[in-house]
C-alpha cells in the first residue's frame, strides 16, 4: 500500500518511513523541507510541498493511489509556540485541516496522527494515562489536542478512522545507523549531552536542580524512535482491521533524570560532559512518565530498544556519522 508520510524528511518521520517499507508498504513523502533533510528521504519518494498548499494536496491525491496518512508535519518547539503561537495554530491546525480535507474529498479514510504528551498539561498523578486531564500549558500542546479534536469529529461527520500517538520523548537513532536526530537549533537533552561530550558545546544546560526528584533533576520518560516507527505501523495495521479510533500513549512507563541520562552518556562514549546548573525553566514539570499500558494491549505493541543505554549507544553513533552541520 501506498502511505503518505507528511513530515517524512524529519526525525520521526524517515524512521516511520523505512518501518514502511521493511513492511512492503511504499512511503510516500511529502515534505517542505523547511525542517526535515533530503538526505533523510531514501525509502521512497519525495514531493516537495506545504500543506497550506491546498491545491497542490488535490493533486497529490488524484495522482496517487494513497491508501492512509501518517502526519507528522508539525511545528515543534515549545519556547518557540509561546513567543508566535499564530504560526503554530496555522501550521498545526489549518494546515492540518487541509490535509483532512484532501483527504475526504479522495475517498482517503484512514490516519495516524503524531500527537504528543504535552496535551495533558502538567501531570496529577505519577503515571499519566491517556484519560488524564488535558490542559495543555502551551500553544504547541493546544495546537496538537485541537487537531486530535479535529479527527474525532471528522471522524463522526466523514467516517475518517484516525490514531493519535502521544509520544513521551522520542530519542536514540536508527539501529543500522541510516537516519538519526538532525535539528537546526537542536533542543533534545540527548544528543546536545553528546555534542556536549564530543566538545561541539562548550557545555550542557541543566535547568533545574532543586526538583522533589531523588537527585534534584527533572525525570523524563525516554522511547527509541524505532519503537516509535513500529508503533505507527501497528496503529496503521489496526484501522485497516477495523479497530476503533483513540489516542494512545507511547512511552516505556519508566524515568529517567537529566543527571541519569548524562551518565549514561559518559559510559558509552567514554568522555566527560560538561555541565552548567541552571534555575528550572517554566513550563518544566518534575516527572512526565507515561503509563503505556493501552497502547501495549490494543496495538499489541512493545518497546524492544529503550533502554537507556541503546537509547545513548545508537544516538552516539549516529552524532558520530550523521551529515556535516548545514547539509540538506
Amino acid at each position: 500500500m501506498q502511505i503518505l508520510v507528511t513530515g517524512g524528511a524529519g526525525y520521526i518521520g524517515s524512521h516511520t518511513a523505512k518501518a514502511l517499507s521493511c513492511a512492503g508498504h511504499e512511503p510516500l513523502v511529502l515534505d517542505n523541507l523547511g525542517h526535515g533533510h533530503p538526505w533523510a528521504v531514501r525509502w521512497g519518494p519525495l514531493i516537495e510541498m506545504d500543506l497550506a498548499d491546498r491545491t497542490g494536496l488535490r493533486r497529490v491525491f488524484q495522482s496517487h493511489s494513497i491508501g492512509a496518512v501518517i502526519h507528522f508535519a508539525a511545528f515543534i518547539a515549545v519556547g518557540e509556540s509561546v513567543r508566535d503561537p499564530a504560526a503554530y495554530f496555522r501550521n498545526n491546525v489549518v494546515n492540518s485541516m487541509n490535509l483532512l480535507d484532501a483527504m475526504c474529498e479522495n475517498g482517503v479514510r484512514r490516519i495516524v496522527f503524531s500527537s504528543t504528551a504535552a496535551v495533558y498539561g502538567n501531570p496529577q498523578a505519577p503515571l499519566i494515562a491517556e484519560d488524564h486531564l488535558q490542559l495543555p500549558v502551551n500553544p504547541y500542546g493546544e495546537s496538537k489536542l485541537m487537531v486530535e479534536r479535529l479527527l474525532r469529529w471528522y471522524g463522526d461527520a466523514y467516517g475518517l478512522q484516525w490514531s493519535a500517538l502521544r509520544y513521551f520523548n522520542a530519542a536514540g537513532a536508527d539501529l543500522d545507523g541510516e537516519t538519526g536526530e538532525l535539528h537546526h537549533p537542536e533542543t533534545h537533552l540527548v544528543p546536545l549531552a553528546i555534542a556536549a561530550a564530543h566538545g561541539d558545546l562548550p557545555e550542557l544546560q541543566v535547568f533545574g536542580t532543586d526538583y522533589e526528584t531523588p537527585d534534584g533533576t527533572a525525570i523524563r520518560d525516554y522511547i527509541h524512535v524505532t519503537d516509535l516507527a513500529a508503533a505507527h505501523l501497528k496503529a496503521l495495521e489496526r484501522l485497516g482491521e477495523g479497530g476503533a479510533s483513540g489516542a494512545w500513549n507511547l512511552g516505556t512507563g519508566q524515568g529517567h533524570s537529566v543527571r541519569e541520562v548524562i551518565a549514561a552518556v559518559e559510559r558509552v562514549g567514554g568522555k566527560k560532559v560538561p555541565i552548567r546548573l541552571g534555575p528550572r525553566r517554566a513550563g518544566d514539570a518534575p516527572v512526565l512518565v507515561a503509563d503505556p499500558s493501552r497502547a501495549l494491549r490494543d496495538l499489541g505493541w512493545t518497546p524492544r530498544h529503550s533502554t537507556l543505554h541503546e537509547i545513548v549507544e545508537t544516538a552516539w553513533a549516529w552524532y558520530r556519522r550523521r551529515p556535516a552541520a548545514g547539509a540538506r
